[in-house]
């Protein structure tokens, strides 16, 4: 399966995968007036064998073959780490 990558211009780190490429009707208005205007990055074929760096590979064909696009967004911050003070005081 075959799969175009693009950036959205107005969020960072977010990207639509589609199915057929600039068919940007496929994406729900709502969502695509947020994310609009797109810059395209790749081609790319999710074969079962395809590992993708931020998201499941899987996932983005089923989302691909039941909705014609595939939402990826930008990962979650981690939550700080609390180190313990040598003192023991909770500053």
């Amino acid at each position: 399966m075959q799969a175009y990558v693009y950036k959205s211009q107005r969020k960072p780190d977010t990207f639509v995968y589609l199915a057929k490429r600039d068919d940007f009707d496929a994406i729900p208005a709502v969502l695509g007036d947020t994310l609009a205007p797109y810059v395209f990055i790749l081609e790319v074929a999710l074969t079962p064998e395809r590992r993708l760096a931020q998201a499941d590979a899987a996932l983005v064909r089923a989302n691909l073959a039941a909705h014609g696009f595939h939402l990826q967004l930008p990962p979650q911050p981690l939550a700080p780490v609390k180190v313990p003070r040598i003192d023991g005081r909770d500053d």
